[in-house]
């Protein structure tokens, strides 16, 4: 595994350099200078995109309170979170286990209703992502400012994408993962999964409850993660406002959604190493003519995504101040 990591990073970092080898340092220097203190604006973008994200995950976590002081610890929480996860070569989830692990030992939520949590968080995240993409991909075929290639590609990986998101969320609303086990548990080789079954059950009937029961707070989630993932074409229309070269927010949405696909396809790549400069080197230079602008919008997020790491470390550092007893007061 360990092996595959570096593998893994290797190969992002082959991109990389494809990359650098096609454009102009200079001229992408010069570009991301454009910015200036938008950089600012770009983040608040951004804090605001977060701060809803995390109230998303909060309308998934069974018996917490709809109230600022909840958002505010989610908030931070998922600050922690996300920083592991864009170090840990895991996919995105390296994470996660942080995040119910504080959950616990900060705010008294169990592991099981933590974790379900997350599931359902990510899951729906996924669902509101599907959906964003779909949007971006008819504005694609509408504006036909791509080539063929472009759209047959996309459309390829979007129909991948949205289908594995589908199934995941029918294995969950049908509870399969525990109907499958309770039938392997009948065969005697089968026989040792009994003693977790009950955990299996345990966790689908949290995440059937939530499908099923308290709809409001599902609908409530996807809207939210929905907006959050609106919110990437703004940064996106303003980035490329402060660059000189401003596009129109259908644009602004195509370039996002395919960055946003890529980025998805390569999860077992660290940080999307290579493969988010790659992708906005071809789709920005496509729709503005530009290859070396694709590449500033690529480094000026890395810059927001730095500032976001460093953040949320701090944010841990903090945590680990304080025991988690003075957290519960």
């Amino acid at each position: 595994m360990r092996l595959l990591k570096i593998f893994y990073f290797a190969l992002g970092i082959l991109l990389l350099g494809f990359v650098i080898a096609e454009i102009d340092l200079a001229e992408v220097a010069l570009q991301v200078s454009k910015v200036g203190f938008g950089i600012l604006v770009l983040v608040g973008i951004y804090f605001i995109a977060f701060a809803i994200d995390s109230i998303s995950w909060q309308v998934a976590i069974r018996g917490v309170p709809l109230n600022g002081l909840w958002a505010y610890r989610i908030w931070k929480l998922r600050m922690v979170g996300e920083s592991f996860n864009a170090v840990i070569p895991a996919g995105g989830m390296g994470g996660e286990p942080v995040k119910a692990s504080m959950l616990k030992s900060h705010y008294g939520i169990n592991l099981r209703e933590g974790t379900a949590s997350l599931i359902l968080a990510k899951t729906i995240n996924m669902i509101a992502l599907v959906i964003f993409l779909i949007g971006g991909f008819a504005l694609m075929i509408q504006a036909q400012a791509l080539p063929q290639v472009y759209e047959y590609v996309a459309g390829a990986g979007l129909l991948a994408f949205a289908v594995g998101v589908f199934l995941f969320f029918v294995i969950q609303w049908l509870s399969i993962t525990s109907l499958t086990g309770t039938w392997i548990s009948r065969w005697r080789m089968g026989r040792r999964v009994e003693d977790i079954l009950h955990h299996i059950h345990d966790m689908d009937d949290r995440l059937v409850h939530f499908y099923t029961e308290t709809k409001g707070r599902f609908a409530a989630a996807l809207f939210l993660a929905l907006v959050n993932w609106m919110l990437g074409v703004v940064e996106i229309y303003y980035a490329l406002v402060f660059l000189d070269r401003p596009v129109t927010w259908a644009e602004a949405w195509i370039i996002e959604a395919v960055a946003q696909m890529v980025r998805t396809g390569a999860f077992f790549i660290p940080a999307a190493i290579g493969v988010q400069e790659g992708a906005f080197l071809l789709i920005c230079g496509a729709i503005t003519g530009s290859a070396p602008l694709g590449v500033a919008v690529s480094v000026i997020r890395r810059i927001r995504e730095i500032i976001w790491i460093v953040w949320g470390f701090a944010v841990g550092a903090l945590y680990s101040l304080n025991s988690p007893k003075e957290e519960n007061v």
